[in-house]
């Protein structure tokens, strides 16, 4: 059963919208001006996006500390060190300007994703949890892209 719940991809790929609109604002200065007029600095350009992803990491290393209850013994203590990394990293690397910010966040959603492939090795993920986090890894990395070139 590789098929992506409805619900997880509809809600997976909602999540993607504070990363795509910081890119777009990046992108288009005049989108920036009206984001910065009608929403305020915080919604727009790499300050919507570095904000979001290191909340997002953080989150993620909640969804992998749920994964983590499911495991026993040595396989679960690992688990659980394992599962606040993303957190920890979001936290210690995300400073230093947003060039080095969004550099640190593409490799911490990077990070990410092996540790979804090793909690889903481990058969604590659902079957189908590789093909939504390698789509919405891949989406997010991208919009990163005009942080840091």
């Amino acid at each position: 059963m590789n098929t992506i719940p409805r619900s997880a991809l509809i809600l997976g790929l909602a999540g993607l919208l504070p990363f795509l609109w910081g890119a777009v604002t990046v992108l288009r200065p005049e989108l920036a001006a009206w984001g910065q007029m009608n929403l305020g600095g915080r919604f727009i350009g790499p300050y919507v996006q570095l904000f979001y992803g290191a909340v997002i990491l953080s989150f993620m290393s909640g969804v992998l500390w749920g994964f983590a209850t499911k495991a026993t013994g040595q396989t679960a203590t690992a688990s659980y060190v394992l599962s606040v990394i993303p957190a920890l990293w979001a936290f210690f690397m995300t400073g230093g300007g947003p060039t080095t910010a969004a550099m640190n966040l593409i490799v911490g959603f990077l990070g990410l994703l092996l540790l979804d492939w090793h909690f889903w090795r481990l058969g604590l993920a659902p079957p189908w949890w590789m093909y939504l986090r390698g789509l919405l890894t891949a989406i997010v990395v991208i919009t990163f892209l005009p942080l840091v070139f």
